[in-house]
């Protein structure tokens, strides 16, 4: 087996009380039946007030939270972290980066700061890049992922002349933050990450998701802010997710009865229902989390593993898959309890 980085804790951070579908269903003048219908989600958190539209919290305020709860699980302290990743779509401004913000929060200085620009599949990019720079050297380090929804969502619209192909991102999408400390040796946790998978596959294809911006010249502008192909991303996300699979145990030369537990895409929970229904799982238990925390693009990964550690035992071992439809980006992660 190669030299392995480590997992040793992780931190999630959500803001506010659990929105549920009959309190979004009244703010946006849409029937709770239509929520579960569609989407299957039950609950997600927003950092801004679903009642007057006051924006609570930033990104940075909930990458902070995750990151400090994550060093505090792992045993280290925080002059021991020698780097810092984070991943977000939804940065709170474009300089100084959110990554910096932070670092500085936690109280980190003299050490790289990366930020990527990423969607769902941020969170394993994170996990790339943290991975290459212990294996560079680094003794432990942190990755972050979050987003949030005052971004691209506007809290105090009228919900009444919101069109339903944009009335939809209401119902998927929550804010939310999560991070991890990456060790050279077994530390907290103990798991180690076997492989890690980051690929794009978006060449001559067009984009499932578009996340928009506005400039000075065109800030008036009334094109929305997020758009979806939803057709697409239902025809190709299963697909791409079981090329994931494969190529994950193809290269550790594990079987499907080696994997104990699954980490699947976490769109929604209708939506990846049916990708799990399409994977070649095998035994594995299911770890998801979108139907209780909404659509957190890169918080997602680690708000599973967060629910996969009380369950993880020595021995066992774990896929995690990501699909971003943004520009189809293939990732995925290879985790074992040491």
């Amino acid at each position: 087996m190669t030299a392995a980085v480590h997992i040793a804790a992780t931190g999630t951070a959500l803001p506010g009380d659990p929105v549920d579908n009959t309190a979004l269903g009244a703010m946006l003048g849409v029937g709770k039946e239509w929520i579960d219908l569609f989407v299957g989600t039950r609950t997600r958190h927003f950092g801004w007030d679903p009642v007057t539209g006051e924006v609570r919290g930033s990104l940075a305020d909930l990458c902070a939270e995750a990151a400090a709860q994550a060093v505090r699980a792992s045993g280290l302290d925080l002059a021991d972290i020698e780097f810092l990743v984070l991943a977000t779509a939804t940065p709170d401004t474009l300089l100084p980066t959110t990554a910096t913000d932070v670092a500085d929060r936690l109280g980190l200085d003299h050490l790289p700061v990366y930020q990527l620009q990423a969607g769902c599949s941020g969170a394993v990019q994170a996990l790339d890049l943290g991975r290459s720079l212990v294996l560079g050297g680094r003794r432990a380090g942190l990755i972050i992922g979050g987003d949030v929804t005052h971004r691209f969502l506007s809290p105090r619209r009228d919900a009444a002349r919101i069109p339903t192909e944009e009335l939809v991102n209401y119902v998927l999408f929550g804010d939310g933050a999560g991070a991890a400390v990456l060790t050279d040796e077994p530390e907290g946790e103990r798991i180690a990450v076997r492989a890690v998978l980051n690929s794009w596959t978006g060449r001559g294809r067009a984009p499932g998701q578009l996340i928009d911006w506005y400039g000075t010249t065109d800030r008036d502008s009334d094109r929305p802010m997020l758009a979806e192909d939803y057709k697409a991303i239902e025809e190709q996300v299963p697909p791409i997710a079981a090329e994931i699979l494969w190529e994950l145990l193809g290269g550790l030369g594990w079987g499907l009865d080696d994997v104990g537990f699954l980490l699947p895409p976490q769109l929604s929970e209708r939506m990846t229902a049916r990708i799990v229904e399409r994977l070649p799982a095998g035994a594995a238990q299911q770890i998801s989390c979108v139907a209780d925390t909404g659509n957190t693009g890169n918080a997602l990964p680690f708000l599973q593993l967060d629910r996969l550690l009380p369950r993880f035992s020595v021995g066992e071992r774990a896929l995690g898959l990501c699909v971003e439809s943004s520009r189809w980006i293939r990732a995925g992660f290879a985790l074992e309890k040491v």
